[in-house]
């Protein structure tokens, strides 16, 4: 029986929350340390040896270490290439790199906006700065319409099958659809919000909202 991955973080974590669905949908045997935040545990000296900022996620498989939830995730995908989802992450090397413009469409250009507004919606310990809530709803807004367009032409961003493209979205989505009043940037866009119907549907994605609910 294979050795279980390990993966350091609160499943509360965006970035954790990522990793636990790739985990998932390869069908790849983890342990979950949750690490508590609000405890410093993520700046103790042991932790620090692997993962030197001090944030979460961190991952061990057996001798090897990383940090930073896509690189994780994409290791996961290429080391367990034949478990699971085994089009996850692309067959071959164009398909790889349809998926990696979106993947990085998310980190770059989704996620900035999507996870400011999570942030300060949800978990700031300040007054809410509404001029800067509107000029990130403005920014998501400008994303959401090109991926309305792409989404009019495909049933998913990097083509007609899930992938990890996708599944990168679900975390700062999850939280805006479900936890704050700016679930409308994808309601009122007709493939969005389908897209984002099935996607948030996945069974993989299911299994990490009961760890979030049990956390």
């Amino acid at each position: 029986m294979a050795t279980p991955v390990t993966i350091y973080g609160p499943p509360l974590s965006t970035a954790v929350s990522r990793v636990l669905a790739t985990l998932i949908e390869k069908d790849v045997p983890f342990h979950l340390i949750p690490i508590d935040l609000s405890k410093g545990e993520q700046k103790k000296p042991d932790y620090l040896k692997i993962q030197p900022f001090g944030q979460v996620p961190a991952f061990k498989d057996e001798s090897i270490t990383l940090f930073e939830s896509r690189a994780i995730c994409r290791y996961i995908c290429d080391k367990y290439a034949d478990k699971g989802n085994k089009s996850l992450y692309g067959t071959d090397i164009l398909s790889k790199a349809n998926i990696d413009q979106w993947v990085e469409t998310d980190g770059q250009t989704f996620g900035p906006p999507s996870g400011d507004l999570v942030h300060d919606l949800l978990f700031s310990s300040v007054p809410v700065d509404e001029a800067l809530i509107k000029k990130n709803v403005d920014k998501l807004a400008k994303v959401l319409d090109i991926y309305e367009q792409k989404l009019g032409q495909t049933r998913f961003l990097a083509g007609d099958e899930f992938s990890f493209a996708d599944l990168s979205h679900l975390p700062n989505g999850d939280y805006l659809v479900n936890s704050t009043d700016k679930g409308y940037l994808f309601a009122s866009r007709k493939n969005v919000n389908r897209w984002w119907t099935e996607i948030s549907n996945r069974e993989s994605w299911k299994k990490v909202l009961e760890m979030r609910k049990n956390a």
